[in-house]
């Protein structure tokens, strides 16, 4: 196969630089999106890539060329295939299909646990005040969605910082944001390459409901406060939860306390640069596969010719 076919494993080299370049150029309702889109193509095209090696060799193997009708001797001919390189694919492939079927056991597990747990609290959707003096608050898909916030990070928050941090759990919920990290999440177990790239994601979540709630509450100074003051008094959220104190909460409340001039050139160059890359892979993963399907068309025409 061409040396093109492995551009998709090679650019979510390209998520370490992206990460750094992206997430301080654009807005964060923008850069959530383009860097979410970017997780799951860049994670797809490089599994397609790894399928297609895996199955190259496959094709060659008697049992198989019989079934699918073609000639092993003319594919070896027509496109050379390195079937330790093949095997090598398949194996990682198999590795990740079960850390990806284990990581969305994971999180469906996680939720019934979830949902239960709140249940006994309350099956309202809306606040479920969790008693306990330690300070914990997360949003939490399902039933709607709802926010548990425990009596512990109530007492440490002043009235309007209370206003703030749920102002910031209700814009994940609005905006869908669980969705975005269940998204990114599994794109990241698909290619751990990509995790850079994700943590960048998932920064840009938190900024995008930061703004949100600065929005609602009309001060950025107190959503800052709530941000700073829950971080210190809380624990980290559950694995799938989005929160306030989640991210890099200094770089969070920086963004919060000053003014941001986002210059539009830059803006347009990075998510220039995250689109053409992503497309990239796309186009790339695509044509590997159109291509693969003709060589077998040929195979299938030569043995028919035997």
């Amino acid at each position: 196969m061409d040396l093109d076919v492995w551009i998709p494993l090679l650019l979510p080299l390209a998520a370490w630089p992206l990460a750094r370049l992206v997430a301080p150029r654009l807005a964060p309702r923008e850069a959530g999106w383009l860097l979410t889109a970017g997780c799951l193509v860049l994670a797809a095209g490089s599994t397609i890539t790894l399928a297609l090696q895996a199955f190259a060799g496959l094709t060659l193997i008697p049992a198989v060329a019989r079934a699918g009708h073609w000639s092993p001797d003319v594919l070896r001919g027509l496109d050379p295939i390195n079937l330790p390189v093949s095997a090598a694919c398949g194996l990682l492939l198999a590795g990740l299909a079960v850390a990806f079927a284990r990581a969305t056991i994971g999180y469906t597990r996680w939720i019934r646990a979830l949902t239960r747990e709140l249940d006994d609290h309350s099956r309202e959707p809306g606040v479920v005040i969790l008693p306990g003096a330690e300070p914990v608050a997360f949003a939490a898909p399902g039933r709607g969605g709802r926010i548990a916030i425990s009596s512990g990070m109530l007492s440490a928050l002043s009235p309007p910082e209370r206003t703030a941090l749920l102002a910031h759990e209700r814009a994940h919920l609005r905006l869908r944001h669980h969705h975005f990290l269940v998204a990114i999440t599994l794109a990241g177990t698909l290619n751990p390459l990509l995790r850079p790239l994700c943590a960048a994601a998932r920064f840009a979540l938190e900024r995008w409901a930061d703004e949100a709630a600065a929005e609602h509450v009309g001060d950025r100074t107190v959503v800052a406060h709530a941000v700073a003051k829950a971080a210190l008094a809380g624990r980290s959220r559950p694995t799938y939860a989005l929160a306030a104190t989640g991210g890099p909460v200094p770089r969070r409340v920086k963004a919060l306390l000053t003014a941001q001039h986002r210059r539009l050139p830059a803006a347009l160059l990075a998510a220039t640069v995250v689109f053409g890359i992503t497309a990239w892979s796309a186009e790339t993963a695509l044509d590997s596969v159109t291509d693969l399907h003709s060589t077998i068309e040929s195979a299938q025409t030569g043995h028919q010719s035997d």
